[in-house]
């Protein structure tokens, strides 16, 4: 799989946890619809759910007049794959492709402000790295 594709399904698993509080487990099973499974998908859904209290934080410094409820589920789920990134995958991802495949899949996802909005705040993020 893609790793395009890896983000946007882990999007989507993200979405249910979020929306529906299921496990993360069979939030992947749902989205991968029967197609084999992805390690780098995994590691997306896994490592922001165990570490979304930080992430959580971390993105809250840079809302300005927003809080995280008001958010839209999509962008904020997709904000919390991209912090995920930013700040655990930095061997691996670079800071640009990161914010740059999130701004393209807000596009996707998204209203026609959120790419403008992830753009914003992932940047002031990578900022501060």
């Amino acid at each position: 799989m893609k790793r395009r594709t890896a983000r946007e399904k882990a999007l989507q698993a993200l979405f249910q946890i979020d929306v529906s509080q299921v496990e993360p487990s069979s939030a992947i099973e749902h989205v991968l619809e029967d197609k084999p499974n992805d390690a780098y998908l995994n590691q997306l859904v896994n490592g922001v759910v165990e570490n979304k209290d930080f992430i959580d934080e971390t993105i809250k410094k840079y809302l300005e007049n927003w809080t995280m409820e008001r958010l839209a589920t999509v962008d904020r789920n997709l904000l919390r794959s991209a912090v995920y990134e930013l700040l655990f995958c930095k061997e691996d991802v670079p800071p640009n492709v990161a914010i740059d495949e999130a701004i393209e899949i807000a596009k996707r996802y998204g209203d026609d402000h959120s790419s403008k909005f992830i753009n914003g705040v992932l940047s002031k993020i990578k900022q501060q790295l």
